[in-house]
């Protein structure tokens, strides 16, 4: 062939590689050799029919085949146990040809970033964006209906649906946020308020030394009289307030009108104790001298029992202070407006910062004349400025774009094309994958600037994050999904078998993988801690249940681990107690959840039918692993717990709550295992080691997690390159966790999007009743 027409022809990947004879002398008669004896027309093992594959180009077509069928051979799971193993140089060969060929073909690939749904906050970023949009200090979205999950997140765009019931609760929350966000009263006038007691027979009466409670609503002046019913005498009352006297003033004595003292006294808001004690008035010409001047210094002055406090008349308040103005308050009138004072200009000033906020992004004119519609027409049905600004800012809390994260679309007629997306769309970006919640007004002033896109930018942005306290919800949200860790609120141990488990307990398992995660962020640590990171954090509680001595106290430390029993998160008791059943342990579970969250492959379900464990027998007449034997004797079930089981006996010296034994009931605990590979261990730790060792596996997998995670959708085909270049700088990194996170944020699915129209909004309507969306 020609050279110029070689070259041509080598444009189009599959006619090079068909050219290529390795498939033909070096694959196909491996295929043959190894293969097709099970995985043909007529067999189909598996679901699997390799026999019609003759060449690179009808192989590399279906590329997702042969990916499954390099990592079998990879991990050794194929051939299956009985039948002749090929010589690992021609595995390595193999396996090398087709991941050579796959690379080629991703370099060869137009990049495509992929879809993004234009999706809805879930409830704890609803929560949080509430919280740092207004600075209002409770979770509205607490009764909301629960998220669904998707690739093991609640934030995955394809299944948070909006349902009816659901909008019936964003309705009332954006009520109950806006009432307790916007300080909308008007100063209260003065009003007249009686509280009546009656007397009580007995020279010691109560009405003598009247006490009441009585709540004040605001900070001012208050008149406050004592009205005294009974025989007409020169009278005194001390008037008491929260304990301290405040004055002591004269009754009136004029027989026309009601008798009564009163004096004005400054009151601050809330509920106060008042008490009035009647007194004797000697100084005055009309009292009447005591008989008994011995007895009447003992009773200090105090009355008989026929004069009686008959009432409290409290009248206020005048010149009330203007009611602090609340941190959501100030955040919404930036124009510096305060209650009652209304200034034209100050509704689109509000408007305008308001809602670029909540919608973090930049605001129309047209948008802000619509939101200051809202302000209008409450204002002409009667209510004040204030009461027009909440009006407005229910209508904001219900609209889709602060509901949905909407990203737009610069060319959506062109759906083959992809774009970087913009700054403020990055920002909202980084923020919901950190924080959970809204940009910050760092990251909107830099998006204003069209900074964020910067190299240099966005990587101080990102460790800023990181150190900043909200990237605790990188804690909570991934690593607790990631970790199965929200799965250990709901779990009941077995009481009879494991009285010690309480919920002190249950609080020291979570916060020790909590502090963990929060350790290898905090301090930029190698992710591989995760497998055997030689340090934890307990309390005396959980260093106890571990058998863990010189930890005192129910704060938790940091503790330096001198022993490999306790090393890394698998062996944590949190991940032990969700990977397990109430009543005992199950090294399925663990293997599953070993193979599903450091391995990233995770079985498939079980086959129809496939019967379960003689749970009766386990620890009475067979050991767990004798059970687990019979249960891998049915070949439907051979191929999965060849898998999973020896990774779940490498943990079974850690009973159902991650307590370390060396028996189970009379069997002794036998923790060796050989994985599909041939690599045996006989100790946790000696598992652990070799998971370690193919670290490799272990990045790819927290990196597919967490990439998943930062973009609300699953990862796709097209993904692999982007996760392949993140993977390895992640290990020329020394598999530092910052270096995950800012090569994610760096990706190309995470700065494009695909050039699909995105689904547009339902148009905002929202109904007026009273004077409330």
């Amino acid at each position: 062939m020609p050279p110029r027409l070689l070259a041509l022809v080598c444009l189009i990947p599959y006619a090079c590689l068909a050219a290529s004879p390795t498939f033909e002398k070096g694959i196909e008669p491996f295929l043959r050799s190894n293969c097709v004896l099970c995985h043909n027309a007529k067999l189909k093992v598996g679901g699997l029919n390799l026999e019609g594959y003759r060449d690179a180009r009808s192989a590399l077509k279906d590329r997702e085949v042969w990916e499954k069928v390099v990592q079998k051979l990879r991990s050794g799971q194929m051939p299956p146990k009985g039948l002749p193993v090929p010589p690992a140089e021609e595995i390595a060969s193999v396996t090398g040809w087709f991941e050579t060929q796959f690379a080629r073909l991703d370099r060869d690939m137009k990049p495509d970033p992929g879809r993004v749904t234009a999706r809805r906050l879930n409830r704890v970023e609803y929560n949080n964006t509430i919280r740092d949009l207004l600075g209002v200090d409770f979770k509205p979205a607490s009764d909301f209906p629960a998220d669904d999950s998707g690739y093991g997140f609640d934030n995955i765009g394809d299944v948070l649906s909006l349902s009816p019931v659901l909008m019936e609760k964003y309705l009332t929350a954006a009520e109950r946020i806006a009432r307790k966000a916007i300080v909308a009263d008007a100063p209260p006038k003065p009003t007249r308020e009686k509280i009546e007691h009656f007397p009580v027979a007995g020279e010691e009466s109560p009405a003598q030394n009247l006490t009441a409670r009585h709540p004040f609503p605001v900070e001012g002046d208050y008149l406050v009289r004592g009205l005294v019913n009974g025989r007409h005498e020169a009278l005194l009352i001390t008037l008491w307030l929260d304990g301290k006297e405040v004055k002591t003033f004269p009754v009136s004595t004029d027989d026309e009108a009601p008798r009564m003292g009163e004096m004005r006294l400054h009151v601050p808001a809330g509920e106060h104790e008042l008490r009035a004690t009647l007194l004797h008035d000697d100084s005055r010409p009309d009292a009447e001298p005591d008989p008994n001047e011995e007895k009447a210094k003992d009773k200090k002055k105090k009355v008989g029992r026929d004069p009686f406090v008959d009432r409290f008349e409290i009248i206020g308040p005048y010149n009330p202070h203007a009611r602090p103005l609340t941190e959501p308050h100030k955040r919404i009138f930036v124009c510096g407006h305060a209650p009652g004072q209304h200034r034209p200009e100050c509704a689109r000033l509000v408007m305008a910062a308001l809602a670029r906020r909540a919608y973090r992004r930049p605001i129309s004119d047209a948008e802000i004349t619509s939101l200051v519609r809202f302000i209008k027409l409450a204002q002409q049905n009667g209510d004040s400025f204030e009461q027009g600004v909440r009006v407005a800012l229910q209508a904001i809390l219900v609209s889709p774009h602060f509901l949905f994260r909407i990203e737009n679309d610069p060319n959506p007629n062109n759906a083959a094309l992809s774009h970087r997306i913009d700054d403020y769309e990055l920002a909202s970006r980084l923020s919901y994958f950190l924080w959970s919640s809204m940009p910050d007004q760092e990251l909107f002033r830099l998006a204003g600037e069209r900074k964020l896109h910067q190299p240099d930018v966005i990587d101080a942005q990102v460790r800023r994050m990181l150190l900043d306290p909200k990237s605790v919800a990188l804690v909570e949200n991934f690593a607790g999904q990631w970790l199965e860790l929200r799965n250990l609120d709901s779990f009941k141990p077995d009481p009879d078998r494991f009285p010690n488990f309480d919920e002190d307990l249950r609080k020291a398992m979570r916060q020790e993988t909590r502090m963990f995660f929060e350790a290898v962020i905090d301090e930029d640590r190698s992710i591989l801690d995760f497998i055997d990171g030689k340090f934890t954090f307990l309390n005396e509680r959980l260093a106890k249940h571990y058998g863990i001595a010189g930890v005192t106290g129910p704060e938790f430390r940091r503790v330096a681990l001198t022993g490999d029993e306790r090393s890394g998160i698998l062996t944590q008791a949190s991940i032990l107690t969700v990977s397990s059943y109430p009543t005992r342990t199950s090294p399925v579970l663990r293997g599953k959840w070993i193979l599903d969250n450091f391995l990233n492959d995770p079985p498939p379900p079980p086959p129809p039918g496939t019967p379960n464990l003689n749970e009766s027998a386990i620890g009475a007449t067979a050991s767990m692993r004798q059970q687990l034997q019979q249960h891998r004797a049915n070949p439907a079930c051979a191929s999965c717990h060849t898998r999973m089981d020896p990774l779940g006996f490498g943990l079974e010296n850690y009973d159902t709550i991650g307590h370390w034994r060396t028996q189970d009931g009379k069997f002794p605990i036998n923790s060796t295992g050989t994985l599909p590979g041939g690599k045996t261990f006989s100790t946790p730790a000696e598992m652990k080691e070799i998971l370690k060792a193919d670290r490799d596996a272990f990045a790819r997998c927290l990196t597919e997690k967490m990439l998943t995670y930062a973009l609300g959708r699953g990862v796709e085909r097209y993904d692999r390159p982007a996760v392949n270049l993140i993977s390895r700088q992640l290990a020329a990194s020394d598999y530092r966790f910052s270096r995950l996170v800012l090569e994610i944020v760096k990706s190309l699915p995470f700065e494009e999007r695909h050039g699909e129209a995105p689904t547009r909004p339902p148009q905002q309507t929202v109904a007026f009743s009273g004077g409330k969306p």
